[in-house]
């Protein structure tokens, strides 16, 4: 598939980066579920590390034919940098488009002038933005987010990133000083996306298929870049789908659940040759949060070491739910209750 984003189908939906989450066992899962019409923005890799020739950080490039199309997110500081790793990835891995992050927010990324910390120069900026265009024929666009400390800096931000050639820009209704406190502001986003003419994405507390509608209503976005709303749910993506097309989406059953969760941790094995699922346990802590009763559960799922172990613990969640157990109901009191994954026999 050819990606543009000025004609592909509208609202763009899309799954966003998220550092040691979106690797390629979730995206396989996403797109298996969700089929081709859902664009998957990777993980981001290090520019300097990809050029160094870390192992571990190529092997994060690597695309599983089962992922595309696929978006992969680059962060550094330097274009020359990030034109060169943009011509490794592009020549070994050949990704759909190419996503810059200008709009991480912790310590460790933005001490060295990356992600958000882009947004306060312009110049290092639009540089970044140009020597990638030059590196690669796919599309590339940038994250960012409403501002440093200011949310109106996106405002002047957005049209210097459209200058330079960006070809679709997200933004996430947050400053970096805010983090992930307060909310995500789809107002401002409306206010952003009246700059620029290239297509933006609205970011930022999208737990449901509902507030996917309130996030493209509020903000005239052309789509939406889902994040913490697809951990531990990756069926929102196909639930959004079928209500944008007028189909009514069933409940997800809890063998279901059960049968994603074990694909999902076989995917990661084999990504990762690990021989142990100590690593996917932070995906389980999302799978199983806020389902009433599950405490006793979950407790045991986060000291699994083998797919075994894992196997063992969800057949005895999936008996237990289908005899009426306490794990067969969502707690309808917690915030993210709303997102209809109700656990049912």
């Amino acid at each position: 598939m050819k990606l543009d984003w000025a004609t592909i189908q509208r609202p763009i939906i899309a799954l966003s980066p998220m550092a040691d989450m979106t690797d390629s066992a979730f995206c396989r899962v996403v797109r298996k579920i969700s089929g081709p019409d859902v664009i998957v923005f990777r993980e981001m890799v290090s520019s300097e590390a990809i050029i160094r020739g870390n192992d571990k950080t190529l092997g994060m490039t690597e695309i599983h034919p089962d992922e595309r199309p696929i978006v992969q997110q680059i962060f550094g500081s330097e274009p020359e940098k990030m034109a060169e790793a943009t011509r490794i990835i592009d020549r070994d891995h050949n990704p759909e488009g190419f996503d810059i992050n200008m709009g991480c927010p912790v310590y460790k990324v933005v001490h060295s002038f990356n992600g958000a910390s882009l947004m306060r120069d312009a110049d290092r900026a639009t540089a970044i933005v140009r020597a990638m265009k030059e590196a690669t024929d796919k599309p590339v666009s940038v994250k960012i987010r409403a501002g440093w400390e200011d949310p109106k800096e996106c405002l002047t931000f957005g049209i210097a990133l459209e200058e330079a050639g960006a070809d679709l820009i997200t933004i996430h209704g947050r400053t970096k000083k805010q983090g992930y406190t307060g909310q995500s502001d789809w107002d401002l986003i409306g206010e952003f996306a009246k700059t620029v003419s290239i297509p933006v994405l609205a970011n930022g507390d999208i737990y449901t298929p509902q507030l996917m509608t309130e996030a493209l209503e509020t903000s005239g976005a052309e789509g939406v870049l889902i994040a913490r709303g697809a951990l531990g749910n990756p069926w929102i993506f196909k639930q959004i789908l079928d209500q944008l097309a007028g189909k009514e989406f069933e409940p997800i059953t809890l063998q279901e659940r059960v049968e994603v969760i074990k694909q999902h941790a076989r995917w990661h094995i084999e990504q990762f040759d690990a021989g142990t699922v100590r690593t996917f346990r932070k995906h389980l802590s999302w799978y199983f949060r806020a389902i009433a009763g599950a405490k006793p559960f979950k407790a045991r799922l986060h000291t699994v070491d083998t797919i075994e172990e894992l196997d063992a613990v969800l057949d005895e969640v999936l008996e237990d739910g289908l005899k009426g157990g306490a794990v067969a109901r969502r707690d309808a009191s917690h915030p993210l209750a709303a997102n209809r994954l109700f656990i049912k026999k």
